[in-house]
């Protein structure tokens, strides 16, 4: 998984581009990465409800929970589906709208210099093989890519914004994925 660092995009993965985007600011470089989940309507998979979502294009009627989110101006950089498939929404490079009101090291507005991956689930449900595969080999090509981004920051909008957020959740098992990263470096976690 190669991410084109002259336009921020990834080869290999399916897109679909949000409008819900903008540029980062002039000092702003690429140093932490997000991990989020997502599942519309919530608790169940499937149904393209989040490439519409991030898109803006959700139906508010076809089910109940979307008439209170439709008009929201959300994205994510990344997708990644319970059977892998990863979809990029947002160029790497471009500001993608998914931490909101958040903080890390000190720095507010992670939006500013975070790239968000969104998991398909929820706090609750076990993250699929599928996912946690495709999650480690997305991030090795985004530390490659951004080397800033070393495995100590790497978080979850839980611990940006722990008023409002709780994804990704008990579920998701942070041990599991660092020791898949770890894997790349010969063992250590950067």
């Amino acid at each position: 998984m190669q991410i084109r660092i002259e336009d921020g995009w990834v080869s290999g993965v399916q897109t679909c581009p949000s409008p819900h985007c903008n540029s980062r600011p002039p000092a702003a470089s690429i140093s932490l990465l997000v991990i989020h989940n997502i599942s519309l309507p919530p608790g169940q998979y499937g149904g393209g409800f989040v490439q519409e979502f991030f898109t803006g294009t959700l139906d508010p009627h076809a089910h109940p929970y979307f008439a209170e989110i439709a008009s929201l101006r959300v994205s994510a950089h990344f997708l990644i589906e319970r059977h892998g498939e990863i979809t990029q929404f947002v160029s790497c490079l471009q500001r993608a709208w998914h931490a909101g009101a958040s903080c890390f090291g000190g720095c507010t507005d992670c939006n500013d210099f975070s790239i968000g991956i969104e998991l398909e689930g929820t706090d609750t449900q076990p993250y699929s093989d599928a996912q946690y595969h495709s999650l480690v080999l997305l991030t090795q090509g985004l530390q490659a890519a951004y080397p800033e981004i070393t495995s100590r920051r790497i978080t979850g909008h839980e611990f940006i914004a722990p008023q409002r957020k709780t994804d990704p959740g008990p579920a998701f098992d942070w041990q599991r994925y660092l020791a898949g990263l770890a894997v790349k470096d010969g063992g250590q976690i950067a």
